[in-house]
């Protein structure tokens, strides 16, 4: 009997994976660009910490965690997202003490338990940043650019930012008693989910995508109506540092938080071309995760992005691009001889940088410049009995089907002229 991937994991292989390459090296270089640091977090994490930092009344922490005992009696849990490890962090190695100012990049793997479907995983992968120290609104726009510029420099045009803000501590207080006091002269319109929530977690009726909730949401109270000066301040901020630094956004008033200690700005990347997974990213500011973690006092903001998301939009807009290739140079041995030969010359080429795949099958030269094709070589290098003799080399251009006879020391040169 076979044994199969579990169900909502998945393999990542073949042409693929350049994909994931790709995205990784950018997720790099825009962070090195921005001055974040890479940080790391296990995938394993006290249960405890998801339970205060994201919420036990949220359906991550209800419903979706893979948690478990572990053989010393501990509750552990396979990490559903990556800002509250982060928090957790930079609590426990004092990192904001020895910086006042935090500027952190993630990626890597989460788990969920959720229904499988196209661009949505049990196990799933995040790149995000955190900016950890400032509760300036400098610091919301510079999160908002780093992601912004992630998704540009991946190549993917079909998204909308949406952003909204909270308002502070006091605002939401004020706002959320006026909204329960709302749903629940209609809470017979609810569903039931919404229903449940109108106690436990009331501005994440505002997010229902049921039908019946969004007729009702359509009458409920406007956030934006119970902002004080300085919300509308940090706000207002937000939007102007957006405007002169040329990224296009819309308003988007029903976009929240659901948890008590995220506060002013929130925003989301979205897009039409996946269907009902429509989310790419987003983000907020969360100045009071801190503090409920056991940290003090220290605001913050940060994102997250799909990585899954982000390759399938970038699929569906480039739908007519071949993948990478992934061999630069395939060195063809033509009889025996020339084995050992095409072997050194392949370590040579590789540590000059160059993509090099030589036959370890002892085929045949057809089947060798079959499977040159199939790895998708830009060139071939073929030394038989006669380039032995003379110290030379057939090197042919599979695109244009060139073909020139070479110094065997001068192949580096012929195949790196055409980068």
């Amino acid at each position: 009997m076979s044994i199969s991937v579990i169900r909502g994991m998945r393999d990542i292989f073949g042409p693929e994976i350049s994909h994931w390459h790709r995205a990784e090296s950018i997720f790099r270089s825009v962070s090195d660009d921005f001055a974040y640091q890479e940080f790391r977090t296990p995938m394993l994490e006290s249960t405890e910490l998801f339970k205060r930092g994201v919420g036990e009344e949220t359906d991550i922490v209800g419903k979706e965690m893979y948690t478990f005992e572990d053989r010393g009696g501990d509750s552990v849990t396979l990490r559903p997202e990556l800002t509250a490890p982060i928090v957790r962090a930079c609590i426990e190695h004092s990192l904001v003490r020895h910086n006042p100012s935090l500027r952190l990049w993630y990626y890597g793997p989460q788990f969920r338990y959720e229904r499988p479907q196209k661009g949505r995983y049990r196990q799933f992968h995040q790149f995000g940043a955190e900016c950890i120290g400032s509760a300036n609104p400098e610091a919301d726009v510079e999160i908002i650019l780093l992601a912004y510029e992630t998704l540009r420099r991946y190549g993917v045009s079909d998204i909308r930012l949406e952003l909204n803000s909270l308002g502070n501590a006091d605002v939401r207080r004020r706002y959320r008693e006026a909204l329960v006091e709302y749903l629940t002269s209609r809470q017979d319109e609810l569903c039931q989910d919404s229903r449940r929530r109108i106690q436990t977690n009331p501005l994440r009726v505002l997010d229902s995508k049921d039908e019946a909730d969004r007729s009702v949401v359509e009458g409920a109270p406007q956030l934006h109506d119970f902002f004080d000066e300085s919300s509308s301040a940090h706000f207002t901020a937000v939007r102007t540092l957006l405007d002169v630094s040329g990224v296009p956004y819309v308003i988007n008033p029903r976009l929240v938080r659901g948890l008590d200690y995220y506060n002013h700005t929130v925003f989301e990347f979205t897009t039409d071309a996946l269907g009902t997974q429509n989310a790419v990213g987003g983000g907020g500011r969360y100045d009071g995760l801190f503090a409920q973690l056991g940290g003090g006092d220290v605001p913050a903001v940060g994102f997250s992005i799909g990585v899954e998301r982000m390759i399938l939009l970038w699929q569906a807009e480039h739908a007519d691009q071949q993948p990478e290739q992934s061999a630069r140079v395939y060195l063809v041995s033509v009889g025996d001889d020339a084995r050992l030969p095409i072997q050194l010359i392949a370590l040579r080429l590789r540590r000059a940088g160059i993509h090099a795949v030589t036959d370890v099958l002892r085929r045949s030269v057809k089947a060798q410049m079959k499977d040159a094709n199939r790895e998708g070589a830009a060139f071939t290098v073929m030394i038989g009995d006669e380039e032995l003799a003379a110290s030379t080399a057939v090197v042919k251009n599979m695109l244009t089907g060139e073909q020139v006879t070479v110094p065997q020391a001068e192949i580096e040169t012929v195949v790196s002229f055409h980068e």
